[in-house]
């Protein structure tokens, strides 16, 4: 069975990157059916690329990998060839690196107008923060992503739960860009550069509390407004086992619902009035104190409450929703054994899924995606003893 339904069969895919934003994405693209081809340096010279732990980023699923010499001119050769018969290019070097080595978006689409040439990086290819070197956090904090979330007990913004401005804010960005520029490209025939800054992902995630504030002048700091828990509707509570549930009953029929299910029909008038908040809150949190996280989502989320149980990552493995919805997937790793894994559950994709075995690191197709592309077998043995390719 394919790994999706094959959207972007036919679509084939560059990925000069090891991990990140633009690993996020060549993962998403995968996983809807295109060709990817991730392209590592050589070892020649000591020439050492990040290798991630094997089960990050889909363990390989769906993706074929070469090593190939991008100093050497004969490997930047080889390189135009592929980018040639190919759809997209995914780039995460520094600004001006590319061009450096000789595969810049200028000579590429020299070679193949039709490219959609993708650079991801934090903060831009333009600008005085360009050539900064960043991380996740980083790109949420100048966004304003950490200064929007409850502080930690020092009063410093929290260390996230998750890589944000990697995933959505990166790799969901490049592959939203690249569709759009596909979609265009049908249309045009032209193909695009498109420059992937993660850090201004995350602005568009922000772009709610951005906007409220420069429209209305409206700080969405911590307790400031509604999304950042304001409300006692609209925030998280313990229960008697010292577990928590998520409560987000913004619509009023919602939190008049949440109200006579906890007994505290009192405050059905007070949802939106502003001094009554603590006082509310310390009810609810009175409330909430007296049974079982299992027992109150039983009571409140089917009926309406906006309720949802607040899972550990071991929880979330076993819990029945994500299972009946096949978020999970089987795979092997030749040394570690069997393990489950997150399959390609973004819509569209198809949930059952064969075994994915997890191909040996060493191991390189570069022979296989040669020989398709045409190369004859004396230049690709030229190629192999040089060391241009491996």
């Amino acid at each position: 069975m394919a790994a999706t339904e094959d959207f972007l069969a036919g679509v084939t895919v560059l990925d000069l990157s090891s991990v990140g934003p633009a690993s996020r994405a060549s993962r998403i693209l995968a996983d809807y059916g295109a060709d990817v081809v991730k392209i590592g340096p050589t070892r020649k010279k000591g020439a050492v690329q990040i290798r991630p732990p094997f089960h990050t980023y889909g363990a390989g699923r769906g993706m074929r990998r070469m090593r190939l010499d991008l100093k050497a001119p004969a490997g930047v050769e080889l390189f135009l060839e592929l980018a040639a018969a190919a759809d997209v290019v995914i780039e995460s070097f520094r600004p001006g690196v590319v061009d450096r080595l000789g595969i810049g978006y200028g000579v590429v689409s020299a070679a193949n107008p039709r490219i959609v040439y993708c650079a991801t990086t934090g903060y831009g290819q333009d600008g005085p923060y360009a050539k900064w070197a960043g991380h996740d956090i980083n790109y949420l904090a100048l966004s304003g992503f950490l200064a929007c979330s409850e502080p930690r007990t020092d009063g410093g913004p929290p260390i996230p739960g998750a890589t944000v401005a990697d995933s959505a804010g990166g790799g969901m960005h490049a592959v939203l860009s690249i569709l759009a520029a596909l979609v265009k490209r049908s249309i045009s025939g032209v193909g695009a550069y498109l420059d992937v800054a993660a850090t201004e992902g995350v602005l568009s995630l922000m772009s709610l509390s951005i906007d409220q504030y420069l429209a209305a002048g409206e700080v969405a700091g911590p307790r400031q407004t509604l999304l950042t828990g304001k409300y006692a509707f609209y925030d998280v509570y313990e229960t008697s086992d010292g577990k928590w549930v998520s409560v987000g009953a913004i619509e009023p029929h919602f939190y008049a619902e949440l109200c006579k299910r906890l007994g505290l029909e009192e405050y059905l008038a007070h949802q939106m009035t502003d001094d009554k908040q603590d006082e509310i809150r310390a009810a609810f949190r009175e409330k909430f104190k007296q049974r079982t996280r299992d027992d109150w989502v039983a009571e409140l989320a089917p009926n309406n409450a906006c309720v949802a149980p607040v899972l550990t990552i071991p929880e979330l493995t076993e819990y029945e929703h994500l299972r009946a919805r096949g978020v999970f997937m089987q795979a092997e790793h030749p040394e570690s054994g069997p393990f489950r894994q997150v399959g390609p559950i973004l819509a569209g994709g198809v949930r059952r899924q064969p075994t994915h075995r997890v191909a040996d690191p060493e191991v390189t197709e570069t022979r296989a995606i040669l020989e398709k592309r045409g190369i004859a077998p004396d230049r690709m043995e030229e190629l192999l003893t040089s060391g241009v390719i491996e």
